[in-house]
């Protein structure tokens, strides 16, 4: 597991301002305050359960679970590997067992009910837990509140921090259950990625010579800490003068797991024609850019196969906007002090990391880790808060976040709630139904999903696939007549997750296109429909999920795949929406005969 302090808890030895508190340091006096301080020492572990794949998957939704016997001792955990993988709950009560019965489970979010089938909920109940503790409630609307009603209504007791239960204990153990989602509670209140600023200076306040010479300001301690921040964000983003003077890779360097993309915000496109970022072989990258900026070169990165999205303005807040449609929930700025003061101006920046070396530089030209915020007073700056201080090798490392966490108590009416009192106000919109996460309202129908198929294979035996992603990505390279492709096939098949599977995939595919099936091309679509008509007939209530939307237009809303998906503005082939409304029809069809056989077979029976 990476050490904790990165974008969520900090780690033991960490002196955190403001309250903050690391798992098990407050528990002082557990005979003074009782079953107090040993559920908030469970809900503390939970959250430190819920960070342990960082680094390893993109970014997503943490959540762990402790289960407690009647005495306190724990019995088993989990915590969620990555999104289209076996819930949290679901990993803590098998490795409880016969203990769970009575038991008392732990989590430090509400589960999320995204695929319809409620396996979190159902394994709690029929594990036979008797209590569920609860951090916090889940920030994401459509999700809010569905768990907590149906864990109640089998009878489980249901107990919320800061709501049922309140103690100072109680309250620190509910802010480490912020801190290991400040990132999707910052990006659901905000409409934009949840955004951390990072920068390494000299104890003067200057982050490169004043000829522009910055390597090295840090050390090797706090470089590899950086490595393990970037491992924790979907992508990394700088500028183009960050490009053009440092030459960055801006990879994580762990030697396998998360990698993530590399963003590059240029208005002129003003770049190098040859660079580290241009090289896509192990990661993508993508440039943002005002609309029409050199074409020409333009056309020289797409060669390369970098993606080129252009914005009628470039600024931080739009680029932020865009990557948060694109389904990303947590990016870390690399840039120099231009580009940062203008997304601390925009207020994208939600919490910052500032990497401090026992070093005097001077210099009265030499650059500083923020540019110009049109500040006069004192009493303008920004007062940072959950402020931490890490002593890394001879650096120091001082965070904090720009604004609160949200709160994400509910004060107004649910959605559900809502449309009790007033019918006529909907949740979503009936005609159109879009679609990417596996958390997103009609998750279940992504092909990511954690839903395992079936599937014959050349020998006429049934084989199991974790999900639609893994036997998609497998198929790729079956029939091969190679050693690589065939270890290749294993390797996606024995994936943890189906974004792994799908890393594996494409990365094989781009590296060595010669092991690829030669069919491929025109096969694929079918591979992928035969695999999703599996998913939806094997699954009533993903079955039933897919009639329920008849009449609807099924999106997958990706805005950078596509052939799968929608696309940013509706350009995409959208062939998975296509597929599954193909397969609608065909489960549509199938049920009104069924009905007209059933209708013929009562008129015979009453002749």
């Amino acid at each position: 597991m990476l050490p904790m302090a990165a974008l969520s808890l900090p780690p033991v030895g960490v002196y955190c301002s403001g309250g903050g508190a690391t798992p098990n340091s407050s528990i002082s006096n557990n005979n003074l305050l009782g079953n107090h301080a040993l559920d908030a020492a469970h809900i503390q572990r939970a959250a430190e359960l819920a960070d342990g794949s960082a680094g390893f998957t993109s970014p997503h939704p943490n959540f762990g679970c402790v289960i407690a016997s009647k005495s306190g001792k724990v019995a088993g955990e989990g915590f969620l590997y990555a999104q289209g993988t076996k819930p949290a709950e679901v990993l803590a009560v098998d490795a409880a067992g016969d203990f769970s019965r009575r038991a008392t489970a732990y989590l430090n979010m509400e589960p999320g009910d995204c695929h319809g089938d409620h396996s979190a909920v159902s394994a709690l109940v029929q594990a036979g837990i008797e209590r569920v503790v609860i951090g916090l409630r889940h920030p994401l609307q459509h999700l809010r509140g569905n768990a907590i009603r149906a864990l109640r209504s089998q009878g489980l007791q249901v107990d919320f921090l800061g709501e049922d239960l309140n103690s100072k204990l109680i309250e620190e153990a509910r802010k480490s259950c912020l801190l290991v989602n400040a990132p999707l509670i910052c990006r659901a209140a905000s409409r934009v990625p949840f955004s951390v600023l990072k920068y390494a200076m000299t104890l003067d306040g200057k982050i490169a010579a004043s000829s522009g010479h910055a390597a090295w300001i840090s050390s090797k301690t706090s470089r590899n800490r950086v490595f393990e921040l970037r491992g924790r964000s979907d992508a990394v983003i700088v500028g183009g003068n960050t490009v053009r003077k440092d030459n960055p890779r801006l990879t994580a360097r762990h030697g396998g797991g998360h990698m993530p993309m590399r963003i590059v915000m240029s208005q002129t496109l003003d770049l190098p024609e040859e660079a580290h970022l241009w090289d896509t072989s192990d990661v993508s990258t993508i440039v943002a850019t005002q609309r029409g900026a050199r074409r020409h070169f333009q056309k020289h990165l797409a060669s390369k196969g970098i993606e080129v999205v252009e914005f009628d303005i470039l600024n931080p807040k739009e680029v932020m906007e865009y990557f948060h449609d694109r389904g990303y929930l947590s990016l870390l700025w690399e840039c120099g002090g231009t580009l940062a003061a203008a997304a601390i101006s925009s207020g994208v920046i939600h919490k910052a990391f500032a990497f401090v070396a026992p070093k005097i530089i001077g210099g009265k030209n030499a650059p500083s880790p923020v540019g110009e915020l049109g500040m006069v007073e004192m009493t303008q700056a920004f007062d940072l808060v959950d402020v931490c201080y890490e002593q890394i090798g001879p650096d120091m490392l001082i965070s904090g976040f720009l604004q609160p966490i949200p709160d994400v108590t509910p004060v107004i009416p649910s959605v559900d709630e809502t449309f009790e009192i007033d019918p006529t106000v909907t949740p979503y919109e009936s005609r159109i139904i879009l679609f990417y996460k596996t958390w997103d309202p009609y998750g279940a129908f992504s092909n990511f999903s954690p839903h395992q198929i079936k599937m014959p294979n050349d020998s006429g035996d049934y084989a199991t696939w974790l999900s639609v992603e893994h036997y998609y990505q497998a198929q790729k390279f079956v029939g091969v007549d190679d050693p690589v492709a065939q270890d290749c096939v294993e390797n996606i098949k024995s994936a943890r997750s189906p974004e792994e599977a799908a890393r594996i995939g494409r990365s094989m595919q781009r590296k060595r296109p010669d092991l690829v099936r030669c069919e491929w091309e025109s096969v694929k679509i079918e591979v992928m429909y035969r695999a999703l008509k599996c998913k939806f007939s094997i699954y009533p209530h993903l079955n039933a999920m897919l009639l329920s939307s008849a009449g609807c237009v099924l999106v997958e809303a990706s805005p950078h795949d596509l052939f799968w998906g929608g696309g940013r503005d509706g350009e995409g082939l959208n062939y998975l929406g296509r597929l599954l409304m193909r397969l609608r029809s065909e489960f549509l069809v199938r049920l009104q005969l069924t009905d007209d056989i059933d209708i013929v077979c009562a008129c015979t029976d009453s002749l």
